[in-house]
């Protein structure tokens, strides 16, 4: 396959080995997406493609990814199939569209739409890069979509350039303030800090979230780069992204229940030279996912459907299970949801293995990045 002028070119739908079939789960599992560890998934996240218009060093190489076939990729029809078997058939309570970046899908109002005709209750939300977002955000807003996450990791353009290799940060900006005029609140930001490039913008990130009214979360970088670079020494940890916002900041576990959310949430004061740190008043919140030093495994409600149908019981899993071939065969919903319990089951404990560790001698990086997934 000849690559030209550093464009990916569509991956070939055979250049994926034939899937293995899940064991079959016990006849007296719970019901729902149950797992061997007690855990039931309720909160879906679906990629919607894996096409993305950042290059971001710890997602993808500089040149991109071959992308996957148009014809491998789920329709707007099987989308909207697979997410009502979730729903009515295994007690799926929370959508989160993924990508690559969903804004790419000319469809994407569309699907929502439907979603949400099926749907009224249920929050559906998206994670986006938010390039192309202010042109989109009341559209999305009016077919239905809940609320949205934009991944923000600098307010400085060369800086912002340099992580993502590309210069839109302006258009960045935009959406997320787009996001919020259009309602879809709370408006949250994902940002990842990179040793020696942005971490010392920790402060300033959340100053500019807090004054706009937008909860920042921090994220561990973690080793889901196509490139393969992520070293436990050069990531940012947890305990020094509280250390690094405590400059100016005092930091308060919140009192509402985590309730299986990725996110550690803090309330948020100002820092003040009297002692009297605990009674300044709550600016707002902050959240802390620290997937790789503070790993929530134990309380893990997610399961993950990849842009071309494949079930990922763990984000670090290197076993995947079709689905997508399944419904193109003509399956009936009952053996499609078969199919995705059965998949569930067999979900490791933590990190795709049998026990807690990015950093355990037997951990291997699954061979998907992360927009090849979907967060």
């Amino acid at each position: 396959m000849t690559v030209q002028l550093g464009i990916p070119q569509p991956r070939e739908e055979s250049s994926r080995p034939t899937l293995p079939e899940p064991g079959p789960r016990p006849a007296d599992a719970p019901d729902g997406l149950a797992d061997r560890y007690g855990r039931r998934a309720t909160d879906m996240r679906l990629s919607l493609t894996d096409k993305c218009n950042l290059r971001c060093t710890y997602c993808m190489p500089a040149e991109g990814l071959e992308w996957l076939a148009k014809q491998a990729v789920m329709s707007a029809e099987e989308i909207v199939r697979i997410v009502r078997i979730g729903v009515e058939h295994l007690g799926v309570r929370e959508l989160r569209l993924t990508g690559g970046e969903p804004l790419v899908r000319h469809d994407l109002v569309d699907i929502i739409a439907a979603l949400r005709r099926n749907h009224p209750a249920l929050p559906i939300s998206m994670t986006t890069n938010g390039v192309g977002l202010a042109k989109k955000a009341a559209a999305l807003k009016a077919a239905g979509l809940t609320r949205i996450n934009v991944s923000l990791d600098s307010l400085h353009e060369e800086t912002f350039t340099q992580l993502t290799r590309r210069p839109f940060l302006d258009q960045v900006l935009a959406g997320v303030d787009a996001a919020w005029a259009a309602g879809l609140g709370p408006v949250k930001l994902n940002a990842v800090l990179m040793r020696g490039i942005n971490d010392t913008e920790a402060p300033s990130l959340l100053a500019w979230a807090l004054d706009r009214g937008y909860e920042l979360r921090f994220i561990e970088q973690m080793p889901l780069d196509a490139d393969h670079g992520w070293t436990r020494r050069n990531m940012i940890t947890a305990a020094e992204i509280r250390t690094l916002l405590s400059t100016d900041y005092v930091l308060s576990p919140d009192s509402r229940e985590r309730d299986g959310a990725p996110a550690e949430r803090f309330e948020v004061r100002r820092r003040v030279a009297a002692s009297g740190d605990g009674s300044a008043p709550v600016l707002g919140t902050v959240g802390i996912i620290a997937s790789v030093t503070e790993p929530f495994c134990a309380d893990c409600r997610r399961t993950r459907i990849t842009a071309e149908g494949k079930i990922m019981s763990c984000l670090f899993s290197r076993e995947e299970f079709d689905l997508l071939g399944l419904l193109r065969s003509g399956a009936h919903d009952a053996a499609l949801a078969r199919r995705w319990q059965d998949a569930m089951w067999v979900k490791p404990k933590a990190h795709g293995m049998d026990h807690v560790g990015l950093d355990a001698p037997d951990f291997v990086q699954p061979d998907r990045s992360m927009s090849a997934i979907g967060g």
